[in-house]
């Protein structure tokens, strides 16, 4: 985890997500930004008094070099495929909030199923911390291209749910530390 108030250039037009309405945004190159905070692979950008989200794909954008696809050993069984992917849900972060999905409790269900070819299938189930999040489908995207990176996945399926309702006390103890409610 990382909060840094580095003042970048950025050097390409890039298209960031204004937090936290969720819209799509481009950012033009040359504008100057800062990095408020870097987590999980994306960054939080403030231009000109408004904050971004910049997806890590687009790290160069801003001189920094995107994080690498998770790796499995050979003939990795269902334990470690689990393992590796509950590791990318917790690079996913709320760029409101510097704790990840997973921590938060934000993540309901995770299932793998097998498939013909030795590979698995996924479905997970997820909320958002306020049901009119600007970021929901920006996170559910960030979980399944996170995902999806674990070598043997074939499909990764994300849906965004709302029942139960989220509640602070569905943090992890760590979480609730980090937020200042323990």
């Amino acid at each position: 985890m990382s909060y840094t108030h580095e003042t970048v250039t950025l050097t390409r037009d890039v298209i960031g997500v204004l937090i936290p309405a969720g819209t799509r945004v481009e950012l033009p190159e040359g504008a100057d930004a800062t990095i408020t905070q870097a987590l999980g692979g994306s960054y939080t950008l403030e231009v000109q008094g408004h904050l971004f989200r910049l997806d890590g794909k687009d790290a160069d954008a801003i001189g920094k070099t995107p994080d690498s696809a998770p790796t499995l050993a050979e003939g990795a069984g269902e334990e470690e495929v689990a393992a590796a992917i509950r590791a990318q849900l917790e690079t996913v972060y709320d760029p409101e909030i510097p704790i990840n999905i997973v921590e938060l409790g934000l993540i309901y269900d995770c299932r793998l199923e097998p498939t013909d070819d030795h590979g698995w299938n996924l479905k997970v189930e997820m909320t958002l911390t306020a049901p009119g999040c600007g970021m929901g489908d920006i996170l559910v995207a960030d979980v399944k291209t996170k995902v999806q990176q674990v070598p043997t996945l074939r499909s990764a399926e994300v849906e965004l749910v709302f029942d139960p309702p989220w509640t602070k006390d569905m943090m992890s103890d760590a979480a609730k530390l980090q937020a200042g409610f323990l």
